[in-house]
């Protein structure tokens, strides 16, 4: 897997994201043996859709050699689909790996992705040197 590469994509991502003072700009992509597999950002296809999510839904086939790469650490907790967070689609799904540029701080919930990921046997990859470039769109949050 070439990871910086998928990252790129993912931050470039980030500036597609309707803004939202309640929500994070997030970037997605998911990506198999063969390449591309599908991609997604927070906002994209209504006003609740979180990226791994829309990602998730633009995916087809078996996804159980694939990666996820996301700007942000994926949600354990959301107010607007409780029962649909993206940990819980991630794990179903049945991707192995999950690569993320930063881990979401406690603005909105207390995210326990990483946490819960790990503990569902999913390895995950921080790459922190993209933390920056991953935060940018989200600036207006403070």
């Amino acid at each position: 897997m070439d990871d910086h590469r998928w990252m790129s994509r993912a931050v470039e991502l980030t500036h597609r994201c309707p803004r939202s003072d309640s929500a994070f700009a997030v970037g997605a992509v998911i990506v198999g043996p063969s390449g591309l597999l599908a991609s997604g950002y927070s906002r994209d296809t209504d006003p609740w859709v979180h990226a791994e999510e829309s990602a998730l839904l633009r995916a087809s086939g078996d996804l159980r050699a694939a990666t996820l790469y996301s700007t942000l650490e994926p949600c354990s907790k959301r107010s607007s689909r409780p029962h649909a967070t993206c940990v819980s689609l991630i794990i179903a799904a049945g991707i192995p790996r999950v690569v993320i540029a930063w881990r979401e701080p406690d603005i909105f919930v207390t995210c326990e992705g990483i946490a819960l990921l790990t503990a569902a046997g999913i390895e995950v990859v921080e790459m922190p040197e993209f933390a920056a470039a991953a935060q940018e769109a989200n600036r207006h949050l403070g």
